[in-house]
């Protein structure tokens, strides 16, 4: 019974900071996403002129998909621990909670058969079909996962997510490096990698 009291009253009392910040940092690393998948989804309307630049974004996406995914995979690790301002907060929706793992799952696919793809250049083998089959399932998991989330974003972005007044929380700056230097990390693979476009732009021109 003690040890059941200090837990409530330790639930009570320790700041809620933490978990309010990983909300904030997978909410704009999300807007990130959504902006950046958004473009990438243009390109595909026109791969034969723009195959170079959805090249680029999916490198590019590389960093901030990893970002966000750390942040989703570091809440449900500290709200299956017991740590308290997660443990209040509560786990997302049954239908989200299992949606979590097939979004991250579908994401890497994307963008794993993607990049395998852009190293191995144009061939017979099956990485092409791998992608077109990843990104069916992946969109199809995206779009209820956006639904679910996106009205939300401006609320946990703008305002304190619980509904009161506006909230300046420790670490603001620290979230803003995290996604800039996730973005960093996404441009130098992009930069890095853009001349494994070339193949593939070759073999669409010569069609």
């Amino acid at each position: 019974m003690a040890v059941s009291i200090r837990r409530h009253r330790r639930l009570r009392t320790e700041p809620a900071d933490g978990v309010v910040g990983n909300e904030r940092l997978t909410a704009l690393t999300g807007t990130v996403l959504l902006a950046g998948f958004a473009v990438e989804g243009f390109t595909i309307l026109s791969l034969r002129g723009l195959l170079t630049l959805h090249i680029f974004l999916g490198m590019l996406l590389i960093g901030p998909v990893a970002l966000k995914i750390s942040s989703t995979v570091y809440r449900f690790a500290r709200y299956y621990s017991g740590a308290a301002p997660y443990v209040r907060k509560g786990p997302p929706a049954p239908l989200l909670r299992v949606l979590g793992p097939f979004t991250i799952l579908t994401s890497l696919a994307v963008l794993g058969t993607g990049v395998m793809l852009a190293v191995t250049g144009p061939g017979r083998g099956s990485w092409l079909l791998l992608h077109k089959a990843s990104f069916i399932l992946w969109f199809g998991v995206m779009v209820i996962h956006v639904l679910a989330y996106a009205w939300r974003l401006p609320r946990i972005l703008l305002g304190h997510p619980e509904g009161a007044a506006r909230l300046r929380l420790r670490g603001e700056a620290v979230r803003w490096l995290l996604v800039g230097a996730a973005l960093l990390g996404g441009l130098l693979i992009a930069l890095l990698t853009i001349h494994l476009a070339t193949p593939w732009d070759a073999r669409l021109g010569g069609r």
